[in-house]
């Protein structure tokens, strides 16, 4: 089933970039409508990025020591929620790609456990199974070799010939008389 075969988090991170969105429009709102947020949160980054875009921008036209001027402090509010609201969906994104880093190299690690566990399983079993063939070749070795067992069933047919040969007649006899 294709179901199964989605990953679930995959859509959980995105269910979480889509609800950041959102989230980064409230921030902006709270920033503009908070003089404490505003004041505090985003006018510093929001005059240092204008500083450091105009500084930049003079210098690639070849304007060197220009004085820039900072932002208003509307404008400066405006851009400030806006960076704020950009970097909040710019952690949300980060954090995501961290987390699923780390899911996969959980799942990594655990391939490789397992890898490792049945790779250990089957070098105790190659271990168990080499003792026994050892024990097997041993047994082997002490057991009389065929030629000598040959030897002894012919030893034995020459000692039944020979012990038939002696039986005197009459235990025979003996014996017909009793089944009469």
């Amino acid at each position: 089933m294709v179901v199964g075969a989605f990953p679930m988090a995959k859509l959980l991170y995105l269910g979480i970039r889509q609800v950041s969105k959102p989230l980064a429009n409230r921030i902006k709102e709270a920033a503009r409508r908070s003089e404490f947020f505003k004041t505090y949160i985003c006018l510093p980054p929001a005059q240092l990025y204008h500083w450091v875009e105009m500084r930049t921008k003079m210098r690639i036209m070849g304007f060197r020591g220009t004085v820039i001027k900072p932002l208003n402090e509307e404008a400066a509010a405006e851009l400030g929620a806006e960076l704020l609201g950009e970097a909040t969906i710019f952690i949300v994104g980060g954090s995501c790609l961290v987390l699923e880093y780390w899911r996969h190299q959980a799942q990594q690690r655990r391939k490789e456990e397992e890898q490792r566990a049945a790779w250990t399983a089957m070098r105790d079993e190659v271990g168990h199974l080499a003792l026994a063939l050892e024990a097997l070749q041993a047994q082997v070795q002490e057991a009389p070799p065929q030629g000598a067992l040959e030897e002894l069933q012919a030893q034995m047919r020459e000692v039944r010939t020979q012990l038939r040969a002696q039986d005197p007649p009459s235990t025979s006899r003996a014996a017909s008389t009793s089944k009469e």
